[in-house]
């Protein structure tokens, strides 16, 4: 091997440890703050409310979308579970948003990467994201498409004992059952279906896909002593952050490790040779739809989840894209290649070709839209938001001090959930 291969290697290799000490504490803290929340904040009830479209129940939705997995795959799944027990298109697609951009790990690994400017950029995006997601899938996805939309869910859905799986293919398990990461406490003859009311059904009930024919109708035969006391939150909580890692790991790494390449390769001149130069003269809005096009169209062949791919948003804005092609970027987590297959194999080909035009289309006007709130009132010129991507943690800083408490909380954590979930037949 020559040297100057040697040499590229070592600095990839120092870009995706530098990047991964960085937000390692981040997303740690995230997605524990995340697991407590969906533990204490059960999100089965709040389906009975979306029979119908209206601000209620976008603001219903959103809440729920926010507690859920932030796993792409684990959200599309949900979506779909949500469309079977007869939600609304658009609630069901607000949810798809609000569960990939608007969750908690999410905002904390922004805030680290790039400054509280983008995560304010990602929340009023994520809302305007959300109405007009709510109001385009009302007035435009045709009536015949959405009936042929739920005659396929119909079709594909057996009357006993098959399915959702949130996106992994679970095959092969048996007993070690997943809830996708729901709270299932208070289940008694219904098993779960990734968190969904589905108590007007008897025995023909979701179970996620697994086969849970092992387990009994009492509380999954949860000790008594576990039912009560601080700790018993603490452990089911931890069961949820352990699913979470299951879920949503392998992309996460992914994300670090293209990123981290993308970093550690492409000079700021490669990004920059991507979009539009400010030296063309066009049209400031040309100039910032152009940029929102783009940073959609990386997302669409960008293999990342929505997490990771904060760090290759990261890269995008340091190479020259404009702020709300970044957003545009960062929401269009939900219009991936892989993802876009997930929808064909729900929902059929022709009602996948009218969701991914018409996501693309609100993504599109949100991007717009928050270029233009953001650069009007000039806030997008802060320090904040220029801060150098590659930053070294190491040494006496705050990185340093955060890793130090939340790489030993969160290995007990996993391995509390693990065991916790071990012990009830939902190891993964």
């Amino acid at each position: 091997m020559e040297s100057g291969d040697s040499n590229i290697i070592v600095h990839v290799i120092s870009v995706l440890f530098n990047m991964s000490w960085q937000i390692f504490w981040p997303l740690a803290f995230g997605l524990i703050l995340s697991s407590f929340i969906r533990h204490l904040l059960p999100v089965d009830t709040v389906v009975k409310h979306l029979g119908k479209t209206d601000a209620k129940s976008l603001t219903f939705t959103t809440i729920l979308g926010m507690v859920s997995s932030s796993c792409s795959y684990a959200a599309a799944s949900l979506s779909h579970t949500l469309l079977a027990k007869k939600a609304t298109l658009p609630n069901a697609m607000a949810f798809l948003v609000s569960s990939t951009n608007l969750i908690v790990e999410m905002f904390i690994v922004l805030v680290a990467l790039m400054g509280w400017t983008f995560l304010w950029g990602e929340v009023i995006g994520g809302l305007i994201l959300i109405a007009t997601v709510g109001f385009l899938f009302s007035r435009f996805y045709p009536k015949e498409v959405e009936q042929e939309l739920r005659q396929h869910i119909e079709s594909a859905e057996p009357a006993k004992h098959v399915h959702s799986d949130c996106g992994m293919d679970m095959s092969n398990m048996k007993s070690e059952t997943s809830d996708c990461g729901m709270d299932m406490s208070s289940m008694k003859h219904e098993t779960s279906d990734c968190g969904m009311d589905m108590s007007n059904m008897k025995s023909e009930t979701s179970d996620c896909g697994m086969d849970m024919s092992s387990m009994k109708h009492d509380h999954m035969d949860m000790p008594a002593q576990e039912e009560i006391g601080l700790m018993s939150k603490i452990t089911k909580s931890a069961g949820f952050f352990q699913m979470d890692l299951a879920m949503i790991g392998k992309e996460i790494l992914i994300g670090v490790v293209v990123s981290s390449i993308l970093i550690a390769l492409v000079p700021q001149e490669g990004w920059k040779a991507l979009f539009i130069s400010n030296d063309v003269g066009l049209p400031t809005w040309l100039h910032s739809l152009l940029d929102v096009i783009i940073g959609i169209f990386v997302a669409m062949i960008a293999y990342v989840c929505s997490v990771g791919n904060l760090i290759l948003a990261a890269a995008l804005w340091h190479g020259g894209i404009s702020f709300g092609g970044v957003i545009g970027f960062i929401l269009a987590d939900v219009l991936t290649i892989p993802m876009i297959g997930v929808y064909k194999k729900y929902y059929g080909k022709r009602p996948t070709k009218w969701m991914v035009g018409l996501l693309f289309l609100s993504i599109l006007f949100t991007g717009l839209c928050v270029d233009a709130i953001f650069n009007g009132f000039g806030w997008v010129s802060t320090d904040q938001t220029v801060r150098t991507l590659n930053q070294s943690g190491f040494g006496m800083n705050m990185t340093t001090v955060m890793n130090l408490i939340f790489i030993p909380l969160s290995i007990w954590y996993y391995r509390l959930g693990k065991k916790a979930n071990t012990g009830m037949g939902m190891s993964m």
